[in-house]
């Protein structure tokens, strides 16, 4: 695993109830990713919504952005237990994609795949009433590549490795189908409040 950007602990005085068990506060935002990042061209970009393996729609950069853009102002937690508070992302809330697919989710789970060949489970509640975008903005500017750019999935809720970075689809699926980190032993949901970091947890 790669990790660029981390300096250390911050102080933990005063956040209330908002800092999950076994966290600790941050004010950088620490690289991580599980091999090279991968340099993807706006105009090369493509995202596709599949049901199994059937393509429902598929979005061009252009196309994608021309759906409806929300904001959301949300604090993550990574599984190597740094915590981010107040961070500012827009983008498209997957709820508005699937309504321009014009489909309700087919089915309990799904996949987000990613340039890279990344992916991770997600159960499908987590995705949808409004906890789920992918993201194509942080703090006002365009995502950039070691963030997840030039788009990723964002699930605060969960643990940071659920929001998939060069995210190129969503794939429900009929089973809950382990992705790269669950396969080698992370939890199969990743609630931060739960600490289920690992199988077991």
């Amino acid at each position: 695993m790669a990790t660029r950007g981390f300096i250390g602990k911050r102080p933990t005085d005063g956040v209330g109830d908002r800092l999950p068990p076994g966290q600790y506060l941050t004010e950088d935002f620490p690289v991580l990713s599980a091999g090279p990042t991968p340099r993807v061209a706006t105009a090369e970009w493509r995202f596709t919504l599949k049901d199994g393996v059937r393509p429902v729609m598929s979005w061009d950069w252009e196309a994608f952005n021309q759906l409806p853009q929300s904001k959301l102002t949300r604090d993550i937690h990574c599984v190597t237990k740094w915590s981010k508070f107040n961070t500012a992302w827009s983008g498209v809330m997957v709820d508005d994609i699937l309504a321009e697919a014009g489909i309700a989710a087919p089915s309990e789970w799904t996949l987000a795949h990613a340039y890279d060949g990344y992916s991770t489970n997600v159960p499908t509640e987590d995705l949808i009433g409004g906890k789920a975008m992918v993201a194509t903005h942080f703090e006002g500017q365009p995502l950039n590549a070691d963030h997840g750019g030039p788009a990723r999935l964002l699930v605060p809720h969960l643990y940071f490795w659920k929001s998939a970075k060069w995210v190129n689809g969503l794939q429900f699926t009929r089973r809950d189908e382990a992705g790269f980190w669950e396969l080698r032993g992370y939890h199969m949901r990743g609630d931060p409040w739960r600490e289920q970091r690992f199988t077991g947890d």
